[in-house]
């Protein structure tokens, strides 16, 4: 079921809404929240719903143990290591299984043997990356004694399987959210109302009127990119580094919004990456929920900044290539990681020259940079990267740059606003008669686009 479809917007949102305020007690209101989240869950294929409670059960079961456990560390280990090995067999199953079987096979070709592997046909469960970190997150945290574990199991349920960032996130740890989560029955149906509904439709504007728009010449583009020219690249990518950004930017308001609606505070995903001046920042903006997860679960423990400043570029090298892998199972993606380890790591060697330049010059220069990888991220396959890497800096010719007058439109609005313009959380929430008139017309474009059939899936659907 996508934020952006009919059905979610007039049926399973007011449903989910009214009976949710009707309830009373914290027992019956997080029942409701797993219950509906599921119905959510499922409305792709309701197979994989098995999936997620099991991965809910073990984890839950596990965070009982080192309740029960608290002074014995070895069990208490155990309950780390069993329910963590699970998720991540799971997660490597689904999505890594068949990458792995075909980069094996590959190996054993370059060494001159020939292996008939067969590919499994396996179909990849939406949002099966997300739901298992914040599982993971859930048992480490416990594991750390910075949460206490939860002994309801249904509160817990209902963080696992919340219907607002359950299949594109943002990734949500257990205890930002749990002093929220432990007094639902006392949460206020007014307080983040107009904040809520603020955030919920300018997320929507950025997918529908803003991303969806701009992929209606990315992707055809793209998908020609052998006979592109250079220039018709260029605006491609400069077109799709915008597309990406709104549409998960897009995605992560609506979580964010649809959390304030029902009480639970989501923390933010994106704060303006684009005015970034170097990769550090960048990083610290751009898809904040992963990028902390990967600071705390994967460079500190691999030594973050202790040791020498070879083992420090090793911990970034490690750590971004984990973080591109953990995006897709392909080559591309792994690259793409890479790619922004070397950026890190360069620009903890050079950081003062790079500081010393203008700031709108690093600004610029991060965004070109940031392009230039998303090239990757977007590719099929390496021969597509290379070749749109190739042909945007050769100076081919062939089909040229759309006229579209709405998708150029868009792309300049996208540009302005990606670059300069306010996020979410710099808006003034404070009640205006012109705000409400600019909200309700562009949420009625939106709609239009809806009914249009211009919407198209989150691209973070597919990781």
């Amino acid at each position: 079921m996508l934020f952006n479809s009919f059905i979610f917007l007039f049926l399973f949102l007011p449903v989910t809404y009214t009976v949710f305020w009707l309830l009373k007690s914290a027992r019956s209101r997080y029942v409701w929240l797993s219950l509906t989240g599921y119905v959510f869950y499922g409305y792709w294929d309701w197979r994989f719903c098995f999936l997620m409670a099991f991965s809910t059960i073990v984890s839950y079961s596990a965070g009982l143990g080192m309740l029960k456990w608290d002074a014995d560390p070895r069990k208490r280990k155990l309950c780390l290591v069993i329910p963590v090995t699970v998720d991540l067999a799971l997660l490597g199953f689904f999505k890594y299984a068949n990458f792995g079987l075909g980069a094996f096979r590959d190996a054993m070709h370059a060494a001159g043997l020939d292996l008939t592997l067969p590919h499994l046909d396996i179909i990849l469960p939406v949002g099966i990356s997300f739901y298992t970190f914040h599982t993971i997150s859930y048992i480490v945290d416990a594991y750390r004694r910075q949460i206490t574990p939860t002994r309801n199991f249904w509160e817990f349920s209902s963080y696992v399987s919340l219907f607002s960032q359950l299949v594109a996130g943002p990734i949500v740890r257990f205890k930002q959210v749990q002093e929220d989560f432990d007094g639902i029955a006392h949460a206020s149906r007014t307080r983040w109302l107009r904040e809520g509904l603020t955030v919920f439709s300018v997320g929507l504007v950025e997918k529908v009127v803003v991303a969806d728009t701009l992929a209606a010449f990315v992707n055809p583009l793209l998908s020609q990119w052998q006979s592109a020219s250079a220039a018709a690249l260029w605006v491609a990518m400069f077109g799709y580094s915008f597309q990406l950004y709104f549409d998960f930017s897009g995605y992560s308001s609506m979580a964010v919004g649809l959390g304030y609606l029902f009480g639970i505070r989501i923390p933010r995903n994106f704060n303006s990456p684009y005015k970034s001046l170097d990769p550090s920042e960048f990083w610290r903006r751009w898809h904040i929920s992963l990028s902390t997860c990967m600071r705390d679960y994967l460079y500190i423990p691999f030594g973050g900044n202790r040791g020498t400043t070879l083992q420090v570029y090793r911990n970034l090298m490690l750590t971004m290539l984990i973080g591109g892998l953990w995006h897709g199972a392909g080559w591309t993606f792994i690259i793409w990681g890479c790619y922004h380890g070397v950026l890190l790591s360069a620009h903890r060697a050079a950081g003062d020259a790079w500081d010393a330049l203008p700031a709108r010059l690093r600004q610029f220069g991060m965004f070109f940079l940031a392009m230039i990888g998303w090239v990757f991220f977007r590719s099929d396959n390496l021969t597509m990267a290379g070749g749109v890497l190739s042909r945007m800096f050769s100076g081919v010719t062939g089909i040229g740059v759309p006229q579209e007058g709405l998708s150029l439109i868009a792309l300049a609005i996208a540009a302005v606003w990606g670059l300069f313009g306010p996020n979410i959380y710099d808006l003034d929430y404070s009640p205006k008669r012109w705000k409400a008139i600019a909200g309700a017309v562009a949420f009625g474009v939106a709609l239009a686009l809806i009914a249009g059939d211009r919407t198209s899936p989150f691209l973070y659907f597919q990781f």
